[in-house]
C-alpha cells in the first residue's frame, strides 16, 4: 500500500536576524546571505502493506511528521520516492482545511468533498457525523465560536467516517474529554479491523502498544530500528 524508498528531505535553513522580505534579496543580491541545511529525513526506505497498522516513534525532531507530511503528498521529498497504492486521508491537524467564518455544518460538506466526497455521500453521513461528533445545536453555529476540543472533535469524525483505505495518523488520540478519547479509539479499532492501513504517530507508548503491530524507532531522520511492536518499544523505553 505504502512503497518509500531512500526519501530524504532537506531544509534550507537562513542564519541571521533577517526581518523582511527586503532584507532577504538585498542580502541575496550582495551574496551576503548565509543559508545552512538541515536533514529532517536521510535516506528512509520503509513498505507497509496492505491491513497493517505500524506505529512510528522518535523523539521531537526525530522525523516522525515529516515522514507522515512526504507520504501523504504534503512535503516532496527532496530525494527518493514514494508509491501510495489506495485512497489516503491525512490526519495530520484536525481542523486544518476549515472556514472560520463557516458553521459548522457548512465545514462537513468543504471538509468532506477536500477529502474527495461528492455531496450525496456527504448528505447521506451528515448525521453519523453530528452524531459522532455530538456538537448538536453548534453544528450551526460559525466554528470560530468553538473551542479547540470541539475543532478536534467535528475534524476527526469527518475523517473518520470517510473510511479511507489509508489513514496517516499523528498525534490525534486526545481528542476531546476522556469518554471521547476511548470513543475515538474504538472507531480506530473499528477501521483497522475493516481492513485499513494505518501509519501512526503518537508519544504514548501505551497507544502504540495497544494499536500497531509493527513499529519504526526514528533517530535524527534515519530509521535506528523496525521490527515487532514489543521488541522495538522496549528498546526505545531503555535508550
Amino acid at each position: 500500500m505504502i512503497d518509500v524508498k531512500n526519501v530524504s528531505v532537506t531544509y534550507k535553513i537562513t542564519q541571521g536576524n533577517i526581518r523582511s522580505i527586503k532584507e532577504y534579496l538585498i542580502r541575496a543580491v550582495k551574496r551576503k546571505l548565509k543559508v545552512s541545511k538541515f536533514e529532517a529525513l536521510k535516506d528512509v526506505t520503509l513498505h507497509v502493506n496492505k491491513g497493517e497498522v505500524i506505529g512510528i516513534i522518535g523523539e521531537n525532531g526525530a522525523g516522525k511528521s515529516t515522514i507522515l507530511k512526504v507520504i501523504s503528498g504534503i512535503l516532496k521529498p527532496t530525494k527518493g520516492s514514494v508509491e501510495i497504492h489506495g485512497t489516503i486521508v491525512p490526519m495530520l491537524e484536525l481542523g486544518c482545511g476549515f472556514d472560520w467564518e463557516l458553521t459548522g455544518r457548512e465545514n462537513i460538506y468543504l471538509n468532506g468533498s477536500i477529502l474527495g466526497l461528492d455531496k450525496k455521500t456527504i448528505d447521506e453521513k451528515y448525521d453519523e457525523i453530528l452524531a459522532f461528533s455530538e456538537l448538536g445545536d453548534f453544528i450551526n453555529q460559525p466554528i470560530r465560536t468553538y473551542s479547540s476540543g470541539m475543532m478536534m472533535r467535528l475534524g476527526f469524525s469527518i475523517a473518520v467516517i470517510v473510511r479511507p483505505e489509508i489513514l496517516i495518523v499523528d498525534e490525534i488520540m486526545a481528542v476531546g474529554d476522556d469518554r471521547f478519547q476511548e470513543k475515538s479509539k474504538n472507531k480506530m479499532r473499528e477501521l483497522m479491523s475493516g481492513g485499513a492501513t494505518v501509519l501512526m504517530v503518537s508519544h504514548n507508548m501505551n497507544d502504540i502498544e495497544s494499536f500497531c503491530s509493527r513499529v519504526i524507532w526514528l533517530d535524527h531522520g534515519q530509521i535506528k530500528m523496525e521490527g515487532d511492536t514489543k521488541t522495538v518499544c522496549e528498546a526505545y523505553r531503555n535508550r
